[in-house]
C-alpha cells in the first residue's frame, strides 16, 4: 500500500460534508444499531458495477452473515449481478429497517467491500453454507444447483443513516465481530443452535417478545457468535446482543440463561 493509499478515505465516507465529528443524540449508538441491522436484515439491495459500462447495477438479494458478521449471498451464475462480481468484486449492500410512515425516518445501513466466491472445497464452506441456510431455509430448494454459489463480502467500511440527524461513517471493525479468540464457540455453534430450538424454543420466544419488543410468533435461534444471538420468525430477523462477550460454550450457556431469566422477570 502506498502512502497515498493509506491516506485515502474509506469508500462511502464524505470528508467535509457529513457531520463526522458533530455531537450525536444521547440515545443514538451507531455501532450497536449498525450491528443490529447487519445481523437482522434478511433481504438487501446489492449494488455491483456493470461489467460492460461500469454503471452501478442494483438488484435484490437474500442475505445472511458469517460468524464475524461478513455478509453472505447465494447467487446464480445466470444472474447479471454475479457476472458483474466475477469481473469486479467491489459492491455494496443496502440493509433497511422498514416500518410505518416515511421510509426515510427508519434506519438503514450501507455496507461496502469486495465480494469473493467461497470455494466449494474450502474449509469455510460448510460453516458458511450452514449459516446462510439457517437464515434462508427456503434456499435449500436450489442451493445445491450447479450454477449457484456462495459469496462472502470482505467489508471495507459502512455508512449508517439512523434517521434525521443520525448518521455515522463506520469502519469494518465497528460493524464486524472479532472471532479470533472464539474458536471453541464457533465449533459449538451448530449444536448450540439445534439445542436451543429443540429444547429451549420458549426462551427464544421470550428473547424476541420480552427483550426486543417483537410480536409473538414461532421465534427460533438462527445463529450465535461472540457478540449475540440471531433470532428469526419466518421472514423476520432480530439480533440480541449478549450482556458480555462470549468466546466458549460455557460462557454461551451462562449468557443465554442470564437473558432468559431477565426476560421471564419482565
Amino acid at each position: 500500500m502506498s502512502e497515498n493509499d493509506a491516506e485515502a478515505p474509506l469508500p462511502g465516507v464524505m470528508p467535509g460534508r457529513t457531520p463526522e465529528n458533530a455531537p450525536q443524540p444521547a440515545d443514538f449508538a451507531p455501532k450497536d444499531l449498525a450491528k443490529a441491522l447487519l445481523r437482522a436484515t434478511l433481504t438487501a439491495t446489492l449494488a455491483t458495477l456493470d461489467r460492460n459500462t461500469g454503471h452501478p447495477f442494483a438488484s435484490l438479494v437474500n442475505v445472511a452473515t458469517d460468524a464475524d458478521g461478513s455478509p453472505l449471498i447465494l447467487v446464480s451464475k445466470l444472474a447479471t449481478h454475479t457476472a458483474n462480481l466475477e469481473i469486479d468484486g467491489r459492491a455494496s449492500l443496502l440493509m433497511a429497517s422498514l416500518g410505518k410512515g416515511d421510509a426515510l425516518t427508519h434506519p438503514r445501513l450501507t455496507v461496502l467491500g469486495n465480494f469473493a466466491a467461497v470455494a466449494p472445497d474450502s474449509s469455510d464452506e460448510p460453516r458458511v453454507r450452514r449459516r446462510f441456510l439457517a437464515r434462508q431455509p427456503k434456499a435449500k430448494l436450489y442451493a445445491g444447483f450447479a450454477d449457484f454459489a456462495l459469496w462472502r463480502m470482505d467489508v471495507a467500511s459502512a455508512h449508517l443513516n439512523g434517521g434525521f440527524a443520525r448518521a455515522a461513517d463506520l469502519t469494518a471493525a465497528d460493524v464486524l465481530t472479532d472471532v479470533s479468540d472464539a474458536g471453541s464457540l464457533l465449533e459449538a455453534e451448530e449444536g448450540a443452535v439445534e439445542h436451543m430450538n429443540a429444547d429451549h424454543s420458549e426462551a427464544c420466544r421470550l428473547y424476541a417478545t420480552k427483550l426486543l419488543g417483537a410480536a409473538d410468533g414461532e421465534w427460533r435461534c438462527a445463529g450465535v457468535n461472540a457478540d449475540g444471538i440471531e433470532l428469526q420468525n419466518g421472514p423476520n430477523g432480530l439480533w440480541l446482543p449478549f450482556p458480555d462477550r462470549v468466546t466458549g460454550p460455557g460462557a454461551l450457556r451462562a449468557a443465554l440463561k442470564q437473558l432468559a431469566d431477565k426476560a421471564r422477570n419482565l
